[in-house]
């Protein structure tokens, strides 16, 4: 390849480059959103369970309809290629077919039947775990780290819990007798208690009245075990690493700004002379 092609070529690569961190950058403003959203379910799903509340049966397919529109607003195409507009796409529209799912028993007074509940579970438990990988990319790309970033990284811890509290809903109902689930087994707390499950196995803080009863389920709780760890370690790592060299850059450009640290260009010169 010549030089000039190969230098259009990097030139090329650095717009595409700077076009996809101002896109990050944008996304920066979703964060906090998406954190307080993802909080939502964790303190208002009791409420939901609630039969003598009028208002309760609205809670859950309302929250997990903002949750999922949120979601849909955070991950764009970053890269605005066919194959990465397809995928976007397709994710929109499995969330949005999610979504809706959560609104039959609502409108039509129960599940119709049990078939169409293990769709609609397995449609929520695919797109959540879907926005969860995306997520996590998009954080581990992020060009610099700041308080909307920290609360996205926070968002993306509780949106685990959340999706390991659907998972475990999903085998339950596929699997009955996967979890053993205490005093509160009745199919309205199903989602509320393996939730609660999924954030206690999340944190390591030891099982409760929720356990796991059949090695589909341990495996389940090794799993989101694990996840929490990697999560924990290599993204806050990542982020934190990332913290500490804008640092060093901001520093070295105050002092090349201020004149103490003289620029490339200058000690060249120096040593010519």
């Amino acid at each position: 390849m010549p030089p000039v092609a190969r230098a259009a070529l990097t030139e090329h690569e650095r717009s595409g480059r700077r076009q996809e961190e101002r896109r990050l950058l944008l996304l920066e403003e979703q964060f906090v959103p998406f954190l307080l959203l993802t909080l939502l379910p964790v303190f208002l799903m009791p409420v939901a369970t609630i039969r003598g509340v009028g208002f309760a049966r609205f809670l859950l397919p309302v929250m997990v309809s903002l949750l999922v529109l949120q979601s849909i607003r955070l991950l764009p195409a970053i890269r605005p290629s066919s194959s990465e507009l397809l995928r976007v796409q397709l994710y929109r529209l499995l969330g949005l077919l999610a979504a809706l799912g959560t609104w039959v028993p609502l409108l039509v007074g129960g599940w119709p039947n049990q078939q169409l509940r293990v769709v609609a579970l397995l449609m929520l438990t695919v797109f959540f775990l879907t926005t969860t990988a995306r997520f996590v990319l998009v954080l581990a790309r992020v060009p610099r780290v700041n308080l909307k970033v920290l609360a996205g990284a926070a968002a993306g811890y509780v949106h685990l819990g959340l999706t390991g509290g659907i998972l475990a809903t999903a085998i339950q109902v596929i699997h009955p007798g996967s979890f053993n689930l205490g005093v509160e087994a009745h199919n309205d707390f199903l989602l509320d208690r393996l939730t609660y499950f999924s954030f206690v196995t999340l944190g390591g803080l030891g099982y409760g009245d929720v356990l796991p009863s059949n090695p589909l389920g341990e495996r389940l709780a090794i799993l989101l075990s694990l996840s929490s760890t990697l999560y924990v370690s290599l993204l806050m790592g990542l982020l934190l690493g990332r913290f500490i060299a804008n640092r060093e850059v901001d520093l070295i450009e105050e002092e090349i700004e201020e004149g103490r640290l003289p620029l490339p260009l200058d000690v060249d010169r120096s040593r010519k002379e």
